[in-house]
């Protein structure tokens, strides 16, 4: 609800701070007095766009803001509380903005600087403004589609949810489509190289293994080489052996003659030992280091074929093996995927049914709504003289989403035989005004905005569609504040509140001021408006009889 508009420097106003009450509200006052100011500037707090042509002359900028008392868990409240501005339970919603005389402006809710869309953005959520220039609430066709579910009861709960589980279900599907196509292009290379590997057979360990084994297997060689001729050279008849037995058994005839040859054949008797036994060990040893060539080519050739084919791979040879079970599980993925892709298309096509259903079953009580919509609209019109109007809500087909297939758009033929078409186009002036009017009351058990405004929604009647108006307006205001700028005194005798506009002219020109009337002072406006400037006795007698009507 609107509690307070304060104004200071705009146009014609100087300082001004009006208060408001729930109900329904006018504001009345002749012509030029400057209800579009007070329009405009409540406007500026709800983020309109900032003109310094609004600033008072000779000021250096102006200056509004608008009070609003929102109950707690206010959709506006939420709003704010994801941008980090929390308000006070209990506490009034302060709006304010400020425009410079030499352009530039600023927007602050509370105490706290703000991009002025969210002034508007907030403003959306608490007050609609209904007049020929506004573009917002019911003649936007975006939200034709939420008041008809309003006015319908309709919940889209099983829609979005089932449109959710699509979605969720096409992001998965595209996720497993793009592996499968990746991993499809490497299919042959995968399968070429697994098998390569397989047919290798490397084992883990199985490079050094084979390394070691051919280091030994040429060192051997390499230590045969030095053993060549040792056996001739040690042992046969000529051999060094040979030779020491020889020497030993020519001084044996003579050692037991001389103790020094004594010594010398026991000497030699030991170097014939030690000979022999290294003749024996050489022996051992050449059996030991002997080894099969083609064993070593074999050996080499086996650890070559490794070591290439880890290098094909850039992986260390003992990787070889995982390597080859890594290659045969991707390629198990790439059968499994394509059988869970299959899984995945079943049931996204399962869902998309689901959503399908739920979604014509909407459609259809939304077209069921749609018509009682237009019967309770068309109750409403020719009160309002608008006998010759029609009203129809389109509902049409659509591109899926979460709150179905449907689009929702309220159209209307103000004579007979014309063609439907959008509100803005075929409505306008004070027509426009009295269809949102006959909208409003049939969506009233919707629920609308805290605070609704009419600009001017008796002009061109009076009378019985006046009193028509009136009526409405009087019945809106039970459920939202209404505030209502007329020239009706059939509507203005309907309020809970009456404010009148003056405009004075002074030494320092001309000035807008607004106040709220007594009963008396209700009386005496209401008869001025309906006799003119002279004010007759018989005009404050009708004034009073619509009042005690109303």
């Amino acid at each position: 609800m609107l509690g307070q508009l304060a104004i200071r420097d705009v146009v014609l106003i100087d300082r001004l701070e009006l208060e408001f009450e729930p109900g329904l509200g006018v504001l009345t006052g002749e012509t030029g007095a400057g209800k579009s100011i007070l329009l405009d500037s409540l406007g500026l707090a709800l983020g309109a766009r900032a003109d310094s042509g609004l600033v008072r002359a000779g000021q250096d900028g102006a200056t509004v803001s608008a009070e609003l008392m929102l109950p707690a868990g206010h959709p506006a409240l939420a709003l704010l509380a994801e941008q980090g501005i929390e308000v006070e339970p209990g506490e009034p919603l302060v709006l304010r903005r400020t425009v410079k005389a030499d352009g530039g402006s600023r927007a602050f809710v509370g105490g706290m600087s703000v991009p002025a869309a969210t002034l508007r953005d907030v403003g959306a959520l608490v007050i609609e403004i209904h007049g020929q220039h506004d573009d917002r609430g019911l003649l936007n066709p975006r939200g034709h589609r939420a008041l008809l579910d309003n006015f319908g009861k309709l919940s889209n709960a099983d829609v979005a949810s089932a449109w959710g589980h699509v979605t969720a279900l096409e992001r998965r599907l595209a996720e497993e489509r793009r592996a499968i196509e990746e991993a499809q292009r490497d299919r042959d290379w995968l399968a070429h190289a697994s098998e390569e590997i397989a047919k290798l057979a490397p084992q883990p360990g199985e490079e050094t293994e084979l390394s070691q084994q051919r280091a030994l297997m040429q060192a051997g060689a390499r230590a045969g080489e030095s053993l060549t001729g040792i056996d001739e050279l040690l042992g046969g008849s000529d051999g060094a052996l040979a030779s020491l037995r020889s020497a030993a058994r020519k001084i044996e005839r003579g050692a037991a003659d001389h103790p020094l040859l004594a010594e010398a054949l026991a000497s030699l008797d030991r170097a014939v030992i030690e000979a022999s036994e290294a003749e024996d060990r050489i022996a051992r040893a050449a059996e030991a280091m002997a080894f099969d060539p083609a064993r070593l080519d074999a050996t080499e050739a086996r650890l070559f074929d490794i070591r290439a084919m880890a290098r094909k791979h850039r992986v260390e040879a003992d990787a070889l093996a995982a390597l080859s079970d890594d290659m045969r599980a991707r390629l198990a993925a790439i059968d499994a995927g394509e059988e869970q892709l299959r899984h995945l298309e079943q049931s996204l096509a399962a869902a998309r049914a689901a959503y399908d259903e739920a979604s014509a079953t909407l459609h259809a009580a939304r077209a069921a709504a749609a018509v009682r919509l237009d019967e309770a609209v068309a109750g409403e019109l020719a009160p309002l003289k608008l006998d010759a109007a029609r009203f129809q809500t389109v509902v049409s087909a659509a591109d899926p989403g979460p709150s179905g297939a449907t689009t929702v758009e309220f159209t209307v033929s103000t004579n007979p035989g014309a063609p439907f078409g959008p509100l803005t186009r075929i409505a306008s002036g004070g027509e426009l005004s009295r269809f949102i009017l006959a909208l409003k009351v049939a969506l009233a058990e919707a629920g609308g905005a805290e605070t609704m405004i009419f600009d001017e929604v008796d002009r061109g009647v009076g009378g019985a569609v006046a009193s028509a108006i009136g009526e409405r307006l009087s019945r809106l205001a039970t459920r939202s504040q209404l505030l209502v700028v007329t020239h009706s005194p059939q509507v203005a005798a309907r309020a809970a509140h009456h404010y009148r506009i003056e405009k004075t002219t002074g030494p320092d020109g001309a000035r807008t001021t607004v106040r709220k009337l007594d009963p008396d002072e209700r009386r005496e406006e209401i008869a001025r408006m309906l006799s003119g400037a002279a004010i007759t006795e018989e005009a404050r007698a009708q004034a009073a009889r619509l009042l005690e009507a109303a």
